[in-house]
């Protein structure tokens, strides 16, 4: 069998290996020549496959390493009995964690607590529902919109879109995107939702750059500038509008989702996928080949500031600010488009914030609570 992977997918040779012979690609440069001669494919977000991508190939089976297939012509693949599978839930820890990472941050510059605020959570698959359960115990409120959920499950608790605008002080969107129908969520936040935004509110998106106008975002903010604004992903990627990136707090290329735990849990559940298609069973396992973090425990003694002890554990695990950092110097070097892509390609080893486990002497002010709904393992020790 022969089998084409997008060069940035970790462990591929480890589980794909033993099906035949791999060759590895940048996502961008698989094209219908490339693939031709292929059983397999498996990629990333960044390579559409549709009839252009496969019409004459000998691709039997088409593996996503993502939670998105808004990449994926899906009917065109049904038609061609070709086989596919995307990763739901792959990333969505680490988009969390980019999330609270980013809200700790914005919490340290301008002086506020999370406790006691409003955060309205847009979309509750699995990043946004992960994301309200990992706030439960921190003291804040959360709101909840997602109307395709609230008529399957006839959910009273969640909310329209307009009242939750209306009530939160930050706002989360975690949507796919759905281009047409009842529920579509393209440009979801438009002009008209953008502008209504009460003055301070926090806006951060780490979900699909098109649900919000980033055209819309970008007159607010020149005309105001009085929103906290993080974009994790953009209209029109890697080619991004520059007037927004530079109006916006926090901005990084589309790498919320890139912990190496996310990203090879993908791997093990497209591997999983194709060997049911091929009718082989499945050998390898991610808990053989997933590599120890290198850093593996914190120890906290009973002083610690509860605060300053999330902060610390968040940063050791991820800090949001290395890759603002980095995104503005691959920008400046390369240029905005090639500078994203780059980024991407060359992202360093970020672990999830499950894999650090934090001693603590003594449970005071709430911490333990804190530290595990931020994801941590917590272990009280009386030594």
């Amino acid at each position: 069998m022969r089998i084409l992977v997008d060069e940035n997918i970790p462990l591929a040779d480890d589980f794909f290996g033993e099906l035949g012979d791999i060759t590895r690609l940048p996502g961008r440069d698989i094209d219908a020549a490339a693939v031709r001669e292929q059983d397999l494919l498996v990629v990333r977000s960044i390579t559409p496959v549709n009839a252009a991508l496969l019409d004459g190939s000998r691709v039997r089976f088409v593996g996503t390493c993502t939670i998105g297939t808004d990449h994926v012509d899906l009917d065109y693949l049904r038609e061609a009995g070709i086989g596919f599978a995307n990763a739901p839930g792959c990333n969505a820890d680490s988009v969390v964690d980019y999330v609270l990472s980013s809200l700790l941050l914005l919490a340290e510059e301008d002086g506020f607590h999370l406790a006691g605020k409003t955060i309205g959570i847009v979309g509750a698959g699995n990043v946004g529902s992960r994301l309200a359960e990992r706030l439960d115990d921190l003291d804040v409120t959360c709101l909840i919109c997602d109307p395709p959920r609230a008529e399957a499950e006839g959910r009273e608790d969640f909310l329209a879109l307009d009242s939750l605008l209306e009530r939160a002080d930050i706002v989360c969107l975690h949507t796919p995107l759905v281009s047409e129908g009842e529920h579509a969520t393209w440009h979801l936040l438009d002009a008209g939702r953008i502008d209504a935004l009460a003055s301070g509110t926090v806006l951060i998106n780490a979900g699909r750059g098109a649900c919000l106008d980033n055209q819309a975002l970008r007159e607010r903010l020149q005309r105001a500038n009085d929103l906290r604004v993080v974009l994790d992903v953009w209209e029109n990627e890697p080619g991004i509008d520059h007037g927004l990136y530079d109006l916006v707090d926090i901005a990084t290329p589309h790498i919320a989702g890139h912990s190496i735990d996310g990203k090879m849990r993908g791997t093990e559940l497209v591997y999983q996928a194709a060997m049911r298609h091929f009718g082989l069973p499945a050998r390898k396992k991610l808990g053989q080949l997933k590599p120890d973090p290198w850093l593996r425990k914190i120890v906290l003694t009973p002083w610690s500031p509860p605060l300053e002890a999330l902060s610390l554990c968040t940063r050791a695990c991820y800090d949001v600010r290395r890759d603002m950092l980095a995104f503005d110097r691959y920008r400046r070097r390369m240029g905005m488009a090639a500078g994203f892509d780059a980024f991407r390609a060359e992202y360093p080893l970020r672990r999830e914030f499950s894999t650090l486990r934090v001693e603590l002497k003594q449970n005071k002010g709430g911490l333990r609570d804190a530290l595990e709904g931020f994801g941590f393992k917590v272990k009280l020790s009386n030594k």
